[in-house]
């Protein structure tokens, strides 16, 4: 499998290619797909790195403390 940046400049390519405009249908459709798949892959890569990520909150007494990176439908 793929590291993230991997995945995301295959992404990159695949949307340069698409945005030329000079692909056949079938080939743009199957670069499309290939393309979702990879975006859904980075958005997993970022949703797993973001929830690793601590955060040091500074406490009353001036002490520091970790917490966990609060998720994005955590801050609603």
């Amino acid at each position: 499998m793929a590291n993230f940046e991997e995945s995301l400049k295959q992404l990159e390519a695949i949307i340069d290619k698409l945005e030329r405009g000079d692909l056949p249908l079938e080939e743009s459709v199957r670069l499309f797909e290939e393309g979702v798949k990879l975006s859904n892959a980075c958005k997993g890569d970022l949703e797993a790195a973001e929830g690793k990520i601590q955060i040091l909150l500074k406490q009353k007494d001036g002490s520091r403390k970790a917490e966990s990176f609060p998720q994005a439908d955590e801050q609603n």
